[in-house]
């Protein structure tokens, strides 16, 4: 009985010759023979039909009771199944067959509900598995042919139609369209992809596909074909993943769970005393030994602990099923509730509040040079470099020209390790880079320029000073910019009551503080190693008590573990992320948080409202049937009816809008 109404969680739907609603059917049959007998019995003076069709009545409320109640019996559990048998037959023994008729008529109708009621939420996560189409077109040898998605093998090349569900992982080579990726990421708006810029390349880390080249099985295709390199197989796939995490996640048990099983282990021992000595309460007051046995059976439906059992974890579910559809992954009952009592969180910088990439902020001209022709020279030089710094100068200062077909080449390259490059260019020697470069060189850099530079490394950015021949030309300013969605989301946050909101970075102090004025962090720590980071975590958590940490899964796997609860950002993209953190945003996109937060705060509200009204019921039913206020079947209605108030409070979850 400590599982009491064990079997609403089960994942098995009732099934039958009547299809998988067939105790649906049995229970309103058990009705209609209760009602029609209770209407021969008392208005006709037929003697024998009425007690056949409370008999029948019996037959149709109790066989997937009893079904049940065997197959516990059967593993040694005792559960309200057996209780609710146990107080039909005294019923029948006591000659009060309509009562007992409308116990399990009661109980079978309530248990169908609640199976029905709990299956839309489990149909929601099982949902996600038909996301994925079953079989896919495989290009080989120039001819196309459908097969199975789990015929798939690394590297095949797979053709997806306009306007039809991505059938595995890939990489686009072919090909480009407006992909909806809702069914993993939760994103409300179709993201661009386009195919890589060439098709034979080979990526050895996934994390080197560009977002915008990479596609998810489940996601929906635009209006264009896509020729598509298959990068996982299907028992590989993020969606195959999601779907395993989330079933596990229901199994998974919340404190406030844990607590009513403790609860339960102590009360049923306790209700089980209490109806065997109701038994003898004959002994102590002038009634028969009959009425103390049916205020006994009362007591025992009264006392049933079914909604407190059902109203934690068809929350849990609830909420599970709702986040996953919005494209957070909460592995099970502990992180849902923890999230929602939040009042600090901590951030990693590079990829979490900024793209994770610098991008050209700044570009200023010196000595009459005009904008273009700046840009012109520092693209030619840096375009012979590999260093990020010279792929985002390249990449910006292109989107800056626009048209990019008329830069001359550059030649002659020489790297100044750590300090900058020079390089010959249209016959002048240009010579990029930071401060240093030029004092070791003994070029004296005049102090307006110096004064200009100084002011945008004061800003947080990484400066380079260019110089052609003897003059300087220009200074270039670049910066991990922040995500655009960073400011607001942070706002956000405050306003649903995050009091705190740290980032903690191994950049140095100056870029920290930049990043956080921008976006309105409360607090910046720079200059952190990993083990910096724990120490840092397990400070703010012994002064916050319950504390998040926001990061990729990767780098910041140690202090997440530290802390409440970790969030890994952009999880759909990475095995680690997924297996690391408590709760993934599939999406690399910040403002998910906020849901994903406000989501658990109304999970653990309704949490609350359904322990106090089961709690509430049973301490009011149980005086009132050892008082004889209350009879079996009001009892039975009651303990029923909020058993279903309960499953249908949960199931609100369902429908959170943020």
């Amino acid at each position: 009985m400590a599982n009491c109404c064990a079997n609403v969680h089960e994942e098995k739907e009732h099934g039958g010759f009547l299809g998988k609603n067939t105790e649906l059917y049995f229970a309103i049959l058990s009705g209609i023979c209760l009602i029609t007998g209770f209407l021969l019995d008392t208005f006709t003076e037929i003697l024998n039909i009425p007690w056949y069709l409370y008999l029948a009545a019996y037959f149709f409320g109790g066989f997937y009771t009893v079904k049940e109640a065997v197959e516990k019996i059967a593993n040694g559990e005792f559960e309200i199944d057996f209780l609710m048998i146990v107080a039909a037959v005294g019923a029948a023994f006591l000659d009060k067959w309509a009562e007992g008729a409308l116990l399990l008529f009661l109980f079978s109708l309530g248990h169908a509900l609640e199976h029905y009621a709990m299956g839309k939420a489990r149909n929601s996560i099982a949902s996600l598995t038909d996301l994925a189409p079953k079989t896919a077109l495989l290009k080989k040898d120039g001819d196309t042919r459908e097969v199975g998605i789990d015929k798939l093998k690394l590297g095949d090349i797979i053709v997806v139609r306009p306007n039809s569900k991505i059938a595995a992982d890939g990489v686009i080579v072919k090909g480009a369209s407006s992909i909806n990726q809702a069914p993993i990421t939760g994103e409300s708006v179709p993201a661009d992809k386009k195919a890589i810029a060439d098709a034979q390349q080979q990526f050895k880390d996934e994390k080197e596909i560009p977002a915008e080249s990479k596609v998810f099985a489940g996601t929906i295709n635009g209006n264009a074909t896509l020729e598509i390199r298959v990068i996982k197989e299907a028992q590989d796939s993020t969606l195959k993943r999601l779907v395993t995490m989330v079933q596990e996640a229901q199994e998974k048990k919340s404190p406030t769970q844990r607590l009513t099983d403790k609860f339960e282990k102590y009360y049923v021992p306790a209700v089980i005393a209490l109806v065997v000595l109701l038994n003898f309460a004959f002994l102590l007051i002038d009634e028969q030994w009959s009425a103390s046995f049916y205020r006994s059976m009362a007591v025992l439906v009264a006392a049933s602990p079914c909604a407190l059992a059902i109203s934690t974890p068809s929350a849990v579910l609830s909420g599970v099923a709702r986040a996953a559809r919005g494209g957070v992954l909460i592995k099970g009952g502990k992180p849902l509730e923890d999230l929602g009592v939040l009042t600090a969180i901590a951030f990693d910088k590079t990829g979490t509040l900024t793209e994770g990439k610098p991008k050209l902020t700044d570009v200023i001209s010196l000595n009459d040079i005009d904008e273009q022709t700046l840009l012109k020279t520092v693209v030619a030089i840096e375009a012979l470099s590999d260093h990020p710094l010279a792929r985002a100068v390249v990449r910006d200062g292109k989107e800056k020209l626009g048209d990019t077909q008329d830069i001359p080449e550059a030649d002659d390259l020489e790297a100044v390790q750590g300090k900058g490059i020079k390089a010959r260019f249209r016959d002048s020697e240009i010579f990029i880079g930071n401060l240093n470069l030029y004092g070791d060189m003994d070029k004296k850099v005049p102090k307006t320029i110096e004064n200009q530079v100084k002011s945008l490394e004061s800003e947080g950015k990484t400066t380079m000073l260019i110089k052609r021949d003897d003059h300087f030309i220009g200074i270039l300013g670049l910066m991990d910019t922040p995500r655009e969605e960073a400011k607001e989301t942070l706002s956000e946050l405050k306003k649903i009551g995050i009091k705190k909101m740290i980032m903690l970075t191994g950049d140095n102090q100056k870029v920290a503080d930049a990043v956080a004025r921008e976006i309105g962090l409360t607090e910046a720590r720079g200059s952190l190693l990993p083990e910096e980071k724990v120490a840092a975590i397990k400070e703010l958590k012994a002064q916050e008590n319950k504390l998040a940490m926001v990061g990729d899964g990767v780098n910041d796997a140690p202090a997440m573990a530290n802390s409440t609860v970790g969030i890994a950002m952009g999880a759909a993209g990475s095995d680690v992320a997924l297996e690391t953190a408590d709760i993934a945003l599939m999406a690399d996109k910040l403002a998910t948080l906020p849901f994903a937060i406000g989501l658990s705060r109304k999970a653990k509200s309704i949490i609350k409202q359904n322990l106090w009204l089961s709690l509430g019921v049973v301490a009011l039913l149980v005086p009132a049937t050892i008082l004889n206020l209350a009879n079996i079947g009001v009892a039975v209605a009651i303990h029923e009816g909020s058993t279903l108030v309960v499953v249908f409070n949960a199931l609100r979850l369902l429908a959170y809008k943020r």
